[in-house]
């Protein structure tokens, strides 16, 4: 069986942490879908680390490390990451396994990235510009580059008409956008012969095996279940499926092999970028979880947007995704409120309403609150479930109740150490 770990919010929930902590327990960890957009950060020993396309298990040597099919690579920044991690003496070549089928970001799909929001003027949808909308627009197109083209030496044919393509397309945009292409091309192709030294697999059928074998394996997703290209809040969304269903046709499983989906959530709520956001707070409580969370894009270093937490959202991302178990994160951000509240309802074009309708943009949606106790309590240097503040449990209680599920951990701070077990 394969078990799931995704985010249930706007992404930044805290996976990365998640997945370090959950790797002793398996074979093997594989990314099933987005870019390097996504940024996992984790935590231990004193040093911080920020990953974007390799999954969060590489510094476990118990586990093999797998990018799947439904991931989209940028060579130049997975480069990057390989160099950053040379220094921890990590056997990347053995621990890690890129699929075949995975798509290539080329340079022009980030030019055509920031031509395209560039365009939009006051409508832009907030991308990171990494270039991951246009390269799976070309890969539903059709006209993709492949991480298994670079085994042949056509690879570069395709890459030229392709890149062609695009700058006809970035003219056609009629922005001002000053490159320089060769250079692009330069660095491209240095990273594509540094990607070239790792192992490629079909990896449907590596994890297929794995689990003829009763290997134990982790997918793990990227973004969060409201930036699903399907379910999340179109069209400020991701380009992937970020949900359950996306670890199907991002590596190749069966449904019937999905075995535990962890959901991931923080105690209260944040987004990056453009889109609605109904709990969004404008007022000191948002700016004190924004300072006190160190609430800053991982991948953009943009400030992240605060709110409660919305638990008609979260309901909706627990549903979709078939969630089994819940883990809490950042829970020590809270420390402090007097009063905690969370969204239980909405009040939708004048009717209250506990599902999430099809837009909720704040001229529709209003958010009715339920109020808890909140904890004065630092639970950073907590270790034990039993050390809890009654008013945490007391918040706990009513989120599983709401969710029906449990909530198994509680994060009490950036460090893989700081996870309480329940």
């Amino acid at each position: 069986m394969v078990d799931l770990l995704l985010g249930l919010q706007w992404g930044d929930e805290g996976k990365g942490k998640i997945v370090d902590v959950l790797t002793k327990n398996y074979d093997i960890i594989a990314r099933f879908q987005g870019g390097p957009n996504a940024g996992h950060t984790l935590e231990f020993d004193g040093i911080k680390h920020v990953l974007h396309t390799i999954p969060s298990g590489i510094f476990h040597e118990n586990a093999i490390n797998v990018v799947g099919n439904g991931v989209v690579i940028d060579p130049v920044i997975f480069k990057k990451e390989l160099d950053n991690l040379e220094k921890f003496d990590i056997d990347i070549v053995s621990r890690l396994l890129i699929s075949r089928k995975a798509h290539l970001i080329l340079p022009t799909h980030r030019l055509l990235d920031a031509a395209s929001e560039t365009a939009k003027g006051k409508a832009k949808i907030g991308s990171t510009l990494k270039g991951i909308g246009p390269t799976y627009m070309d890969k539903t197109g059709r006209n993709g580059l492949r991480v298994g083209d670079l085994e042949f030496d056509t690879w570069r044919k395709k890459y030229r008409a392709l890149a062609n393509k695009h700058e006809a397309m970035i003219d056609f945009y009629n922005v001002d956008i000053e490159y320089d292409l060769k250079e692009l091309e330069d660095e491209f192709c240095e990273g594509v012969e540094a990607l070239k030294k790792l192992t490629f697999i079909d990896s449907e059928e590596y994890i297929f095996k794995a689990q003829e074998k009763g290997k134990k394996i982790l997918a793990e997703g990227a973004q969060g279940s409201l930036l699903d290209i399907d379910f999340g809040t179109y069209p400020y969304v991701t380009s992937s499926n970020t949900t359950a269903a996306g670890a199907c046709t991002g590596l190749g499983v069966a449904p019937n092999k999905i075995g535990d989906v962890l959901g991931i959530f923080k105690a209260y709520a944040t987004r990056v970028g453009s889109g609605p956001f109904p709990t969004e707070l404008f007022d000191k409580d948002g700016e004190t979880m924004g300072r006190v969370g160190n609430e800053f894009g991982a991948t953009t270093g943009r400030p992240r947007r605060c709110g409660w937490l919305d638990l008609v959202a979260l309901k909706y991302a627990v549903q979709i995704n078939g969630v089994t178990e819940l883990m809490m994160m950042k829970a020590d951000v809270l420390s402090g409120f007097e009063t905690i509240k969370v969204c239980t309802e909405y009040l939708y074009n004048g009717e209250k309403i506990k599902h999430l309708p099809y837009n909720i943009e704040s001229d529709n949606v209003k958010p009715i609150y339920t109020e808890l106790k909140g904890w004065k309590k630092d639970l950073t240097q907590l270790t034990k479930a039993e050390d809890l503040p009654a008013t945490l449990n007391e918040y706990i209680a009513f989120l599983e109740k709401e969710l029906n599920v449990p909530i198994k951990i509680v994060s009490v701070g950036p460090d893989r150490l700081q996870t309480i077990y329940r």
